[in-house]
Formats: C-alpha cells, sequence, structure tokens
C-alpha cells in the first residue's frame, strides 16, 4: 500500500534540520506538503499499474486483456427465450420485432406467423436484454405492450430459464485460473473442463474420464445460474468439444441433476418491522445463493448451515423445528447432483 502523504511529509521534514520550524502553518511545512500530496498520488498510481497486470488484481478490461492471453475471452450474455401461446382472430398477422412482455421483461417475436383457424398458436419470442432479467416463471408474460390488431392474449406455459448474465470478473479470473493452475494437455480431464466452460451459458463442469470404457469421456455441466442445463447448451457444449477435441474419444454431454431441498421451519419474526413474506422472500434468495455457492462444490448440503442462514436473515428473531428433506441431517449430493431451493414452509 502506498504511503499517506502524512507520513510522506513526515519524512520530507525530517531531512530538515531542527534549527529550522517545521510546525503546521510554517515556511518549510507549507512548502513541504504539496510535494507530499503530489508524491501519494503518484505512489497510488504506481500501484494501479502494478494492479493491472496480476490476474488476482486486474478488473474490468484489464483483467480481458490478461486473460487474452492464456487465450480466453470473457463470456458474453444470453438471450432468454422460449415457446409462448398467442390467442387471437384468425388471420391476424403475428409479425417479427414486435412485442409482449412481463412486468419486469420485454420479449420480441424472432418469426413472422399467422394466428391460424384455431385461434391460437405457439410461437418463440426472445427476451431484448441479455441476462437473467428475461428468466420469468409459467404465466408471467401475458402483456402486449401495444395494441396489435387481432392479437387478444399471450401467456407462456413454461418458465424461461436460459438467459444468462455477463462473465463477471471473479468468475472469469477462476477460468484463468483453471487453465494456468492445471495441466490440460492431449485431451486430458482438464482440457475437457476448460473446453466445456468456454461455453457462453456454462457455470461450471465436471469430468467423467474412461466412465463407460476405454476412449470414452463424460461432462456433466450446469449453466451459469448454477441450474440444470437445457438441451439447447448441452447441444452447443457437445458441439464444441467435438470441434476441438482429439480424434478417437467418445465423448457424452449431460446436465447435472437438480435435487430440491425442501425446507420446514418454525420462526420467529420481528413483525415491527417486517412482514412475514418479505422474511420468507428473504431466506428464499439467502438459500439459493448458498446451494449456488456448493454447486459442483461440495457433495452435502449442511444442515447447519441452513440454520445459520435462516437465522441470519434479517427481520429473524428466532427459530425452530428446522427439518431438511424432512430431516435434521446434512443432505448428501451425488457427483452429477446439485442443490436447488425446493420450497420453503414457514410455520
Amino acid at each position: 500500500m502506498a504511503d499517506s502523504k502524512e507520513i510522506i511529509q513526515n519524512r520530507l521534514l525530517s531531512n530538515i534540520s531542527n534549527d529550522y520550524d517545521k510546525s503546521e502553518g510554517s515556511f518549510f511545512y507549507d512548502a513541504e506538503m504539496p510535494v507530499a500530496i503530489e508524491l501519494e498520488n503518484a505512489y497510488k498510481q504506481q500501484d494501479n499499474i502494478i494492479n493491472k497486470a496480476f490476474a488476482d488484481t486486474a478488473t474490468d478490461t484489464d483483467l480481458d486483456r490478461k486473460v487474452s492471453e492464456q487465450g480466453l475471452t470473457r463470456k458474453t450474455g444470453g438471450y432468454s427465450s422460449g415457446i409462448v401461446t398467442i390467442t387471437g382472430i384468425p388471420g391476424s398477422l403475428i409479425t417479427e420485432g414486435e412485442y409482449v412482455s412481463s412486468d419486469t421483461a420485454i420479449f420480441k417475436f424472432i418469426v413472422n406467423s399467422t394466428v391460424p383457424e384455431s385461434g391460437a398458436i405457439d410461437i418463440t419470442v426472445q427476451c431484448i436484454s441479455k441476462g437473467t432479467i428475461g428468466n420469468v416463471p409459467a404465466g408471467a408474460i401475458k402483456y402486449f405492450p401495444k395494441t396489435l390488431d387481432g392479437l387478444q392474449a399471450v401467456k407462456n406455459t413454461f418458465p424461461f430459464t436460459n438467459g444468462f448474465n455477463q462473465e463477471t470478473d471473479d468468475e472469469l479470473r477462476q477460468r484463468y485460473y483453471d487453465k494456468v493452475r492445471t495441466p490440460a494437455t492431449s485431451g486430458n480431464k482438464w482440457h475437457y473442463l476448460n473446453w466445456a466452460k468456454e461455453v457462453i451459458g456454462i457455470g461450471d463442469a465436471k469430468i467423467f474420464p474412461l466412465w463407460n470404457g476405454n476412449g470414452t469421456v463424460k461432462v456433466v455441466i450446469i449453466n451459469s445460474n448454477k441450474k440444470a442445463a437445457d438441451t439447447a447448451l448441452i447441444n452447443s457444449v457437445s458441439t464444441h468439444i467435438e470441434e476441438v477435441r482429439p480424434i478417437g474419444a467418445t465423448v457424452t454431454v449431460t446436465s447435472a441433476i437438480e435435487k430440491p431441498i425442501n425446507i420446514i421451519v418454525t420462526l420467529v419474526v420481528d413483525i415491527k418491522n417486517y412482514t412475514v413474506d418479505a422474511v420468507k422472500t428473504t431466506i428464499e434468495a439467502n438459500l439459493t445463493d448458498y446451494f449456488k455457492s456448493i454447486a459442483f462444490k461440495s457433495d452435502y448440503v449442511s444442515y447447519a448451515n441452513i440454520g445459520n442462514i435462516i437465522f441470519n436473515t434479517i427481520g429473524v428473531i428466532d427459530y425452530s423445528n428446522l427439518l431438511v428433506n424432512d430431516g435434521t441431517a446434512n443432505i448428501t449430493i451425488t457427483d452429477e447432483e446439485i442443490a436447488v431451493l425446493g420450497g420453503v414452509d414457514i410455520g
């Protein structure tokens, strides 16, 4: 850490004879202080230059430049997309580029079509913004931002889950570490790990060499939201690996299996300042973050950690009768599973 201007000032004044007045407000003090300020700024700039040169301290575009030395580029976000059902007057046009929306996101039609005689049609829409903003639950898409002639209603029967945020500095930094710290050569397991994690939308992967005999490799993946990967993402990873892997290996790419973790707990809530519903929502968000943090990192869900998360949630005074999947023990997670939040039942 760079010296402060006060430390620099004291050092400068120490080089002046004590025969002279060096107290604050004196000639020598006032003459040296601007020098100390400029040196402090110069030292800070030197520290920043050093920070930009190393992966553990570089950020944003500086980190992009650092990881590019290893052939890595930051993964951009992905647009969420899915099927909506449009009902309307038969013959009405559905025009590419027109919009439907949820309360939080806008989606556009990506093809032209026409409402059939049945009065309903399933059609693909895509969020206009990259990232998880487009991940909406079933039934959330229900509006036309502007009137579209002949179109009467819109609804998504299934949730949208394939929107991904841009890779964060921490995620990109970890991929850099994975590449430089593991011996990825000649199609070994580390090579397959790096190849899988290069694909946009991938959150992590596990590699199982020789899983079905000689020459076989199994790649188990999760998406960037630390959930099970959909078919499109599985296919993207499989295609990418096929393009770069050595000849001879038989590669199978599959998604991890989601293991729901259901919570039952009795709470004492600070009802003077918080509603029970608000506390429950925060608990759900905190537990979801915990499950993301251990995805492909831990082989169990900690009963104690869940209790600690609940107890430390804002608005919770105390809790009792905690059951995790109807028990009071840790929950085992197998090699191809990830924990996801099932439900939270507050007594």
